[in-house]
Order: structure tokens, then C-alpha cells, then sequence
């Protein structure tokens, strides 16, 4: 049975180092959020150990919920890509969820993006506003790298799709990034967009640099990167910030074509918003709109990030309460 518009329901974005939850209510049609936590997931043995935690601190208990994870979710089972997690939506409904619901974390980015208020979003460049009844895409780094869209039709009816695009191969923009790819392929079989767009990818990037430029770096913390960068940009990991910001530009590009997102590209994850002022100042839209013959149509797709901290979490009302009438 489906919740009711008066029904609080859980929600939770769980990923491969945090895990987020909160109880979710309907008011005047939109979702709204209350009781946040959000703690390490390491800190819990298993999955349902850490809902129960979170559920004991609730003065009202939910009956069922919606959790997205990091990774896909197969006949209602998750084993997190990044994470030794793992749970099934019927060892959910022992906590009392019924129904209990796993989604990937970027589907319900994909769901939640379009009711972020204006006021937790920035433009990356481009119009303010994409095609209305175009399809958007959802992307952005952390610890790993997620990728979703919300298709939109004629009729107006939208659905979201899971995907493992982060998995996607890396494609090399230029002379320096066919290096990069070069030096990785020695430790990976196959380089995917995650092993550089992520926080892990962050330092595997700026180690394949330093190889290249033939000096030694002894940084073994991708947050000391950001950090130094932020501080000098014109540092060794200020280059590496920028080299990183291009590619994800590059990628956005990528997913723009794939999925047709006239309607816009909104940039999630953990890292964006922490990196926003460098990031403006980068390379991302002209490598983004660097798409030869259709640079025309990169131009008028609008790219923005997502600076709300529980948009997965908005996305899981959503779904939650998909088919619940006013």
C-alpha cells in the first residue's frame, strides 16, 4: 500500500561514506523534510543497524519508506559499489517499512532536482532556464561518480533513470589526458569515468600529473588537493583542481548528447558545491560546450549545481509519494 498524503515516511540517501536520513511529510503538494541525520556509515556494522539507529531517535515512526543508495538495486537488493553494505527491501520491511523501497542515489537526484527552490542552485553557464518539457540530466562526483535523467514526454509525464554511467569509459580531451589515460591503464584494466572524476579519482589524477610533469608529490589525501588548490590555484594542485573540473565538463557534455538534456544538466555529488567558486572560474563550460557540430545545442543546454545538502533525499519524497492523490 502506497503512503497517504498524511503519512510521514522515511527517506535516506546512504552512499559509500555517509548516510543520510530523514522523515518526509507532504505540504501543499511538495515534499518536506524534518528530522535529518546524518552519520558516517561505517560507524554501523550493517545496513539495518544503521536505520534502526536512525529510526530510535524518532519520536514518530514511519511504516514505510524510500532509501537511495550508491550502486544498483537488483530485484529489490543493494550491494553498495563503494561500501561492504548491503541490504534487501524484505530485511527493510523487518524494521517495519512496508513498503520499503531501494532506489539508486542519482535516480532520486534525478526526482528531486526539479523541486530544489531556485535559491540552492548555481549556474555553471548557459541560459537561466532549459526546454520545460525536455528531458534533464543529473550527474556529480563523491566518493564515486553517479549519473542519472529525468525523461520527460509531450505529455508530460517524467520517470528517472537508474544508471551505472560513472562506469562509462573515460575519453581523453586532449594530448595531456591520453597521458593520464596512458599511465592509468597500468594499474587498471579498464578506466572508467569514476576512477577520475571522485574524490579517489581526484588523487589518481593528480599522481598521473605529477608523472608527467616529472616531479614527486607525496599527497596521499584527495581533500588536501581541494584544499591547497583552493588556496593557490596556480599550485600543482590548483592544475589538478582545474584538469578535473575540465573533465567533468567534458562528461557533462557527454551525458548532455546521450540523454538529449535540453532541459538542463544539474551537478550533484559532495564535491561541487564545496569547490563552487573555483569551478565557475574553470574550464567546465567551454569543455562542455566543446562539442564540434553541436556546440550550437551545448549552448543552450543550462548547467547548474545542486547546492541543496538533501536533494537525494527530496528526490525519495518524490517516489515516496509518486501516487499519492491531493
Amino acid at each position: 500500500m502506497k503512503p497517504s498524503k498524511d503519512d510521514i515516511v522515511l527517506v535516506g540517501d546512504v552512499g559509500g561514506t555517509n548516510a543520510r536520513f530523514a522523515l518526509a511529510r507532504l505540504e501543499d503538494g511538495r515534499p518536506v523534510l524534518e528530522h535529518h541525520d546524518s552519520f558516517p556509515a561505517e560507524g554501523h556494522p550493517t545496513f539495518l543497524e544503521g536505520v534502526e539507529a536512525y529510526l530510535k531517535g524518532c519520536d514518530t515512526r514511519p511504516t514505510s519508506g524510500v532509501i537511495a543508495v550508491a550502486g544498483p538495486v537488483t530485484d529489490g537488493a543493494i550491494d553498495l559499489t563503494n561500501s561492504p553494505w548491503a541490504v534487501t527491501e524484505t530485511e527493510l520491511g523487518t524494521l517495519g517499512l512496508t513498503p520499503a523501497k531501494l532506489i539508486n542515489d542519482f535516480e532520486a537526484v534525478a526526482w528531486g532536482a526539479p523541486v530544489v527552490p531556485k535559491e540552492y542552485l548555481a549556474s555553471l553557464g548557459g541560459p537561466e532556464q532549459g526546454d520545460p518539457h525536455a528531458t534533464i540530466a543529473v550527474l556529480g562526483p563523491g566518493t564515486g561518480f553517479g549519473v542519472s535523467a529525468l525523461v520527460r514526454d509531450a505529455s508530460g509525464r517524467e520517470m528517472a533513470m537508474p544508471s551505472e554511467g560513472g562506469h562509462a569509459c573515460f575519453a581523453p580531451g586532449d594530448d595531456v589526458e591520453d597521458e593520464i589515460l596512458r599511465i592509468l591503464r597500468r594499474r587498471y584494466d579498464r578506466v572508467s569515468i569514476e576512477r577520475l572524476i571522485c574524490g579517489p579519482g581526484l588523487l589518481n589524477m593528480h599522481r598521473a600529473l605529477a608523472e608527467i610533469e616529472g616531479r614527486e608529490t607525496h599527497i596521499d589525501d584527495p581533500a588536501q588537493i581541494t584544499a591547497d588548490a583552493l588556496a593557490d590555484p596556480r599550485s600543482a594542485c590548483g592544475h589538478t583542481l582545474a584538469r578535473f573540473c575540465a573533465i567533468l565538463g567534458a562528461v557533462a557534455g557527454d551525458i548532455a548528447l546521450t540523454t538529449g538534456a535540453r532541459g538542463g544538466v544539474y551537478v550533484g555529488g559532495g564535491i561541487a558545491p564545496r569547490i563552487l567558486d573555483f569551478l565557475k572560474a574553470s574550464p567546465f563550460r567551454e569543455r562542455f560546450e566543446r562539442k564540434g557540430r553541436y556546440q550550437d545545442y551545448m549552448k543552450a543546454i543550462p548547467t547548474q549545481v545542486i547546492l541543496h545538502k538533501h536533494s537525494a533525499l527530496l528526490g525519495a519524497a518524490q517516489v515516496a509519494f509518486a501516487e499519492t492523490s491531493d
